[in-house]
């Protein structure tokens, strides 16, 4: 077969493909986490409307904002944020809950685009070298299927270009979950969870720790702690929600 007979067939399926897409989404549409609403053509998992209503912190446009001073005195960071406001009753909740527990995993990659788009203008990003979400431990990450900040940071990574690295830091201690649990029991329960693989390797570096949620920081400052004797590293912070009463 001539490359001139291919193209037609190419346009064929592409076509085919398209029309079963249409006929799938008429039937089976497509709907908003959120509220449910079909979404339209290049909407991913939320809609517009629903993304324009997400009660964004605007936290990387702040200097000393509350995500950076809750980390005052616990953990040495040059910036932190988080992109929304967590509250419970709230439906943007949902994000979390179907990220977490509903086993769509993609919805953070979505929202780290969403989110690293609108933070590149300012200079959250500006001499990061490497991003490192906060790992699960393994019995819990075959209980999930996937750790919902790593595909938050690929997200994040496919608008920076910033590498990944899921290797140097390991959860080695498996706890029950902290969403009861006081604030000194959650800081009691996270003691010595990490470990830290070939710290030489990071020295020198501006590393971007990224979690889910951010709480009272527990886990988050737990994490940050095995980074502390490593020469002229620094450490910034990022999280997709911060829960708020």
């Amino acid at each position: 077969m001539t490359q001139n007979a291919s193209v037609p067939i190419e346009m064929f399926l592409k076509h085919s493909l398209s029309y079963v897409s249409s006929l799938i989404n008429l039937f089976f549409p497509r709907c908003c986490i959120i509220c449910n609403t079909p979404l339209m053509q290049g909407e991913e998992f939320i809609c517009t409307s629903c993304n324009m209503n997400l009660p964004r912190t605007n936290y990387h446009l702040i200097q000393d904002n509350p995500v950076e001073r809750l980390f005052w005195g616990r953990a040495d960071l040059v910036r932190a944020s988080s992109f929304f406001f967590y509250q419970r009753g709230s439906d943007f909740r949902k994000i979390i809950h179907q990220l977490k527990y509903a086993g769509k995993k993609e919805i953070g990659e979505v929202m780290g685009r969403y989110m690293a788009k609108e933070m590149l203008s300012s200079d959250f990003f500006k001499d990061i070298d490497i991003i490192i979400p906060v790992p699960l431990h393994p019995i819990r990450q075959r209980e999930r299927g996937y750790n919902q900040s790593e595909w938050i940071a690929k997200g994040i990574s496919s608008v920076t270009g910033l590498p990944i690295d899921t290797k140097k830091l390991k959860r080695i201690k498996h706890i029950e979950t902290q969403t009861h649990k006081t604030s000194f029991e959650r800081w009691e329960n996270v003691q010595h969870i990490f470990k830290l693989e070939s710290p030489d390797d990071l020295e020198g570096k501006h590393v971007l720790i990224i979690d889910d949620v951010l709480t009272t920081g527990a886990t988050v400052a737990a994490c940050i702690s095995n980074f502390s004797t490593i020469k002229d590293i620094k450490i910034s912070l990022l999280t997709l929600a911060i829960a708020v009463r």
